[in-house]
């Protein structure tokens, strides 16, 4: 064998295990990742309950791929999707909630409770860390990113329906 063609597969042998320890590196990370807020598909979500402070508690229900207030009305669809998703919010960090006093991250009282086909989430407080908020789901304590925070409905959207 000639000495380039050596060098070749000495390369190609390199760079295959590169490949392996990359891919290797990448399932263990996955695997440690923290996941999703609620590990559900938020497709499949049915039925919400929002709770703000200050405000009645709005609850609906999916029926026939629309959703739908308690008393008949269409709901504002993009608002109660973006609810839902919710669920798949990307976790930064989970924490048991023994960790935490509540008070000091805003989960007494917080400032919104959303429940998602019976699965409960509190909203508290901003981390000082970054863009997260603390939300309490069961008896653990996440970090998720500021956007995944509940919402008030608008006024407009309410006129509309």
């Amino acid at each position: 064998m000639r000495r380039a063609a050596r060098q070749r597969w000495l390369v190609l042998g390199i760079a295959a295990a590169l490949l392996a320890l990359a891919a290797v590196q990448y399932l263990h990370d996955r695997s440690k990742a923290p996941g999703t807020l609620l590990g559900i598909e938020p497709a499949s979500i049915t039925t919400v309950t929002l709770k703000l402070p200050g405000k009645l508690a709005e609850r609906y229900r999916k029926q026939d791929g629309h959703w739908w207030n308690e008393d008949g009305r269409r709901a504002d669809e993009g608002r109660l999707q973006e609810l839902a998703d919710i669920a798949g919010a990307p976790v930064v960090g989970w924490r048991p909630a023994s960790a935490f006093d509540p008070a000091k991250i805003g989960l007494a009282p917080p400032i919104a409770e959303l429940e998602l086909d019976g699965h409960a989430l509190d909203f508290g407080a901003t981390a000082v860390t970054g863009p997260l908020r603390y939300v309490r789901a069961g008896g653990r304590i996440a970090l998720v990113p500021l956007r995944y925070t509940p919402r008030p409905a608008t006024q407009d959207a309410e006129r509309i329906h």
